[in-house]
């Protein structure tokens, strides 16, 4: 099982979010709060831009057009009749 899911994502920029709507933080605080949402936005973009990814393969797959034995296994795909 992952140990982090796209909900724990969404749970994270919630936070930012929620960090950044703080009305008794100062000056500095919330530009250390809006550089660390940045940061946290451009990971999140790469980790849906790889979810996207892999959406995309598994929709190659179901309709045919793509068979596992294709998919690299970096994938997580697990072949059908393998024990991997």
């Amino acid at each position: 099982m992952a140990k982090n899911k796209l909900s724990d994502l969404n749970d994270h920029l919630f936070a930012a979010l929620e960090r950044l709507n703080d009305e008794d933080l100062t000056t500095e605080q919330i530009e250390a709060e809006a550089k660390r949402a940045d940061a946290i936005i451009g990971v999140s973009d790469k980790i849906i831009g790889t979810a996207r990814i892999t959406l995309d393969a598994m929709k190659l797959v179901a309709s045919g057009n793509l068979d596992t034995e294709e998919i690299p296994e970096s994938f997580g795909f697990k072949r059908i009749g393998s024990s991997k």
